[in-house]
């Protein structure tokens, strides 16, 4: 089974093989987005050891959600090594965000 994840907008994309779901999880991506894999695997009756490969969408866009995104899609990857694809179908040993601008660092207040 193919797994495609987009992180890169408020509404992340999931797509298993064929099916695609859309879902927007406000501020819980980091807390819900692996269980929202999961449900999605198991609705397919599939669990994460049915997964062949992963293509991950690596931006630009909301460095949170890449960040978050990037480390999911990175560590599963890496736990059953399988082959990890950039959007752009570059195959990758792990998924570098890009970014649509640099950081905004605050300034030390002292």
């Amino acid at each position: 089974m193919k797994l495609f994840l987009d992180t890169s907008t408020p509404e992340i994309i999931l797509r298993l093989d064929d099916q695609e779901y859309r879902h927007n999880f406000d501020n819980t991506l980091a807390e819900k987005l692996l269980q929202f894999i999961h449900d999605k695997l198991k609705e397919n009756y599939q669990t994460f050891q049915d997964i062949t490969e992963i293509t991950f969408m690596s931006g630009p866009g909301s460095f949170t959600g890449l960040r978050i995104g990037a480390s999911v899609v990175n560590t599963i990857a890496h736990e059953l090594q399988i082959p990890l694809y950039d959007h752009l179908g570059h195959k990758l040993p792990i998924i570098l965000p890009i970014y649509d601008r640099p950081a905004n660092i605050s300034k030390p207040r002292k």
